[in-house]
């Protein structure tokens, strides 16, 4: 390639999120502590096929948490000469890690490995083919304009809004089903598209240009603001220290004893829990009796976690939930803004809860949109973030396409969920030092509008990086699904580097809950002198009791 150094560049990018800490909730003290930092990499090259500088940005992004992490070592060990270190081919590994899991050998894409998992498919919007491609890119009935609608984890709506019946058994296959879906989308126009989808209260976007978007009104409320924020929720609660190791021969484990309820599905928002995992937190993953969710998903998404069904629409479960309240540290909602409001369960609620129990909370909120502008309560996932702020068509210009396509992989979540880890253990840094109860607040659109801020590739290099790429890659189309394309560039990425998909990135355990074993991927962040590593292997949903007793636990690391 011509001389470009990714490990150079996420150092860069690591010093500009540096300098608007003060923006991003950040310890100040990581100013001044900020060199311990150390990027490394095996080879320092491109493996994405893609435009953007996602490796290099998801490792500054890593390097922010390994700090706050290093901050939050010093506080409760005492200062000591540590160093973070940060990987990039580790790094890259986390951004595809869904797809170098394994149960019992078989991965994401393998036919065989539905039979390995617990099934909480219940609405068929995965596993029926037909279904699934309710959740696709299609062009629209103006020529060049493209529209994601997207059926979430229900699908019936959406292939009804369109027209269509909610089952077809008889389609199957990929491109029948295309023929079938695209026709339908192809009568309406975007505006058309976006007044049922908002009337059917459904998840679609039209896929825009990044500069495009910048004019909406959307666009013009986000630009500007930051990639992720940590603001006091309230103040009347004392400082919130950490306590000392449960034995002074114990390995030391930043996140020892602090207890995170986790109200998230599918990969953003289960990502922030599973980081956590890593510094040592319990987490308890919560989930609702029928609530249908990604079953591989949860393979390499519930590591290190207990997982527990609560109903919380019934006296019985609200009271159980109220109970893992009150011991509590952290709090992640991912779901759709305002869900757990109406529960009584979101920020303002906690926030009184704090004040009486008189210990504080960190609340983080992971969504699509962000926080401000007219589309911050509308609901969304990876692809409508990449659809909407333009990521989809600089990805399709990468492919030398005039027409948009989803990128590969669910990189925007896992450094969305990133993201959302550094803002839970700044809000455990800012409880523990000056009290009170925190707020983070991440979202897909505003990693999405970072890379835009990081920067595309050079075009020399984006040139060099097409032409590593087979024609089955660069063959591909606006309407070939998230899986098809992520298959593809799995496919291709294996012949090209296969150094990236060795053993040390990734590591076995056997889960008793899923009886095989399983393959996961590594914690990115290395701190010297303190362990960073999973306590538990990963469960299905549903599969432990609702209590912050997390003893017994029989799972074991093959080493």
């Amino acid at each position: 390639m011509t001389i470009y150094s990714p490990t150079l560049e996420a150092q860069r990018i690591f010093q500009y999120l540096c300098k608007n800490g003060d923006q991003l909730g950040l310890p100040a003290s990581i100013q001044e502590a900020k060199e311990v930092v150390k990027f490394s990499s095996d080879y320092d090259r491109v493996y994405f096929p893609i435009p953007f500088k996602e490796v290099e940005t998801a490792a500054a992004l890593k390097a922010l948490e390994g700090m706050v992490a290093h901050e939050l070592a010093d506080l409760r060990f005492g200062k000591r000469e540590r160093t973070v270190s940060v990987n990039l081919e580790r790094v890259t590994s986390f951004l595809f890690q869904a797809y170098l899991a394994t149960v019992d050998g078989l991965g994401k894409l393998d036919p065989g490995v539905k039979s390995k998992l617990k099934d909480t498919d219940f609405l068929r919007a995965q596993s029926d083919p037909y279904r699934r491609l309710s959740a696709n890119l299609y062009e629209t009935k103006t020529m060049g304009e493209y529209y994601h609608i997207h059926g979430s984890l229900e699908a019936s709506q959406t292939l009804n809004m369109i027209g269509l019946e909610s089952f077809r058994p008889d389609l199957d296959e990929h491109d029948k089903i295309v023929s079938v879906i695209e026709p339908a989308v192809r009568k309406f126009t975007v505006e058309e598209l976006e007044i049922m989808n908002a009337n059917n209260s459904q998840a679609g976007v039209p896929a825009y240009k990044y500069e495009d978007f910048l004019q909406t009104p959307h666009g013009i409320s986000n630009k500007d603001h930051p990639a992720w924020t940590v603001t006091s929720l309230e103040t009347k609660s004392a400082p919130a220290p950490f306590g000392t190791p449960s034995t002074s021969s114990a390995p030391l484990r930043i996140l020892e004893g602090i207890k995170v309820l986790e109200l998230c599905r599918i990969i953003a928002g289960p990502t922030i829990g599973r980081i956590l995992a890593e510094y040592g937190a319990d987490i308890l993953k919560v989930t609702g009796p029928g609530l249908s969710d990604v079953p591989f998903f949860q393979v390499d998404g519930n590591m290190g976690k207990h997982a527990a069904e609560i109903n919380l629409k019934s006296p019985e479960g609200r009271q159980t939930f109220e109970q893992l309240l009150e011991e509590a540290d952290v709090i992640l909602d991912g779901y759709r803004p305002g869900a757990l409001d109406k529960l009584g369960y979101g920020a303002q609620a906690i926030a009184k809860i704090a004040e009486r129990r008189g210990k504080g909370f960190v609340y983080v909120n992971e969504n699509c949109f962000g926080y401000t502008g007219e589309w911050a309560n509308r609901p969304g996932w990876q692809q409508i973030a990449d659809c909407v702020s333009g990521v989809a068509w600089a990805q399709g210009k990468f492919m030398n396409l005039n027409e948009p396509v989803v990128p590969p992989f669910p990189i925007s979540d896992y450094g969305t969920g990133c993201i959302g880890a550094t803002a839970a253990l700044s809000g455990l840094y800012n409880r523990a030092t000056k009290g009170g109860s925190w707020h983070g607040k991440v979202s897909l659109l505003h990693y999405d509008l970072l890379l835009f801020k990081a920067g595309q590739y050079p075009e020399e290099v984006q040139k060099q990086i097409r032409a590593n790429c087979n024609e089955t890659f660069l063959a591909l189309r606006h309407n070939h699904s998230v899986d098809h394309i992520s298959g593809t560039t799995l496919s291709m990425m294996q012949k090209s580097f296969p150094e990236l998909f060795e053993d040390k990135y990734c590591q076995e355990w056997f889960s008793k809950a899923y009886g095989a074993d399983i393959r996961i991927v590594k914690p990115v962040v290395e701190i010297s002198g303190v362990e960073i590593g999973f306590q538990r292997a990963s469960r299905p949903n549903g599969s432990d009791v609702a209590s912050w007793d997390f003893s017994g636990d029989d799972d074991y690391v093959k080493i």
